[in-house]
């Protein structure tokens, strides 16, 4: 039995359409609430069930009647009720963007169909916890890019729509290449990115501390893994560094390599996989360039499986287009100082999310298939 027949368009349309336009906006401001759980504590390893709700600057437990969507946030003012600290406008922001989103997919699939309609209210979930894990962190976890593979790949066995397909097998190769499209078109731009970009010099506030870790490069304001700057045998970070210092020993005014196998400090060589640790104090770092990361390849993959290699191609020209008009339009309002790296998760989900509403509909305008 498919989905479409648990989720019975008869038995839905027996209700006043807006009565569902209602319980999706509230479903999407609960799914919001817990996406916020999700944002914070999955990239720090955290249990996104245990323990309950708290504020995280005084550990207060907060009750169900302090912790209604959208509403407890207004009337509280963004703050905690117990210590009075700041509640970041993100949690708010999280959880009116899901629940118009939901919304938005009820509107325009649920009357058609109420189980494309839900199926797409999960990926744009993903597509929201993504985004803003990747802006605050820099990456995204597994468990919601392969997640959402394998739950893009499920769902379109059982509902062919999703790929506009005639029969469950069909919806099934469809997803699957879209799954493969995305992964290779976005790999591809990494790997020509590594080679044709180069390195960038990312500076740095005076005297600040680098740490080497057995995982990752740790600067001030994030944590960049080996994986995302070490591709070919060519790359190198390099530093040069005021201070560095070792388990066993320090030095001074020294440049500071480190490549795949190998680290110089000045004149002396190590094997990187026996130096536990290593700190250096610098003003600016040498960093291999990438396009893009692996997380972007998996994200691609996502979206492939649940919307098939069209919105792949339509989710990356897309992005970019997006991508140039925020940047443009920071430029232009002098946001932020300094060097920052740009998450790219958010362009990409953002274009993967017009797709959805209207991409197949831009896409034949752009063709000229539309008047």
């Amino acid at each position: 039995m498919g989905l479409e027949a648990l989720i019975d368009p008869g038995g839905v349309g027996a209700l006043p359409v807006h009565f569902w336009s209602a319980v999706f906006f509230v479903l999407g401001c609960v799914v919001g609430s817990f996406l916020n759980v999700v944002i914070h504590r999955l990239p720090l390893g955290e249990s996104i069930v245990s323990p309950p709700s708290h504020c995280p600057h005084c550990q207060y437990s907060i009750p169900w009647y302090l912790n209604i969507p959208l509403v407890t946030w207004l009337w509280l003012q963004g703050k905690c009720r117990n210590c009075g600290a700041p509640i970041a406008f993100r949690y708010f922001a999280v959880e009116l963007l899901t629940a118009v989103t939901f919304l938005g997919c009820w509107l325009a699939f649920g009357g058609q169909s109420p189980a494309q309609a839900v199926v797409y209210c999960v990926f744009v979930a993903g597509l929201i916890a993504a985004s803003f894990i990747d802006d605050e962190h820099m990456i995204v976890p597994d468990e919601i890019t392969l997640g959402g593979v394998a739950v893009g790949v499920l769902t379109s066995i059982f509902i062919p729509a999703l790929h506009a397909a005639p029969s469950p097998r069909e919806s099934l190769g469809r997803s699957l290449l879209g799954a493969a499209c995305g992964t290779a078109l976005v790999y591809v731009i990494l790997r020509l990115g590594k080679l044709f970009l180069g390195r960038h010099k990312l500076q740095l506030a005076t005297d600040s501390k680098i740490v080497f870790t057995e995982t990752g490069l740790v600067l001030p304001d994030r944590e960049i893994p080996y994986e995302d700057l070490f591709y070919r045998k060519s790359d190198v970070v390099i530093v040069k560094a005021r201070t560095a210092e070792l388990v066993d020993r320090g030095y001074k005014d020294v440049p500071l390599r480190l490549a795949v196998g190998s680290l110089r400090i000045g004149d002396d060589a190590f094997d990187p996989e026996a130096v536990p640790h290593l700190e250096a104090v610098a003003s600016e770092i040498l960093l291999p360039r990438e396009a893009m990361g692996l997380g972007d390849v998996k994200f691609m993959a996502a979206v492939g499986a649940f919307l098939g290699w069209k919105a792949t191609i339509f989710s990356l020209f897309g992005s970019a287009v997006i991508g140039s008009l925020v940047a443009g339009g920071l430029y232009v309002v002098r946001w932020g100082k300094g060097s920052r790296q740009v998450a790219y998760i958010p362009y990409l989900a953002a274009a993967a999310a017009l797709w959805i509403f209207a991409g197949p509909r831009i896409l034949g305008w752009l063709l000229g298939r539309v008047p």
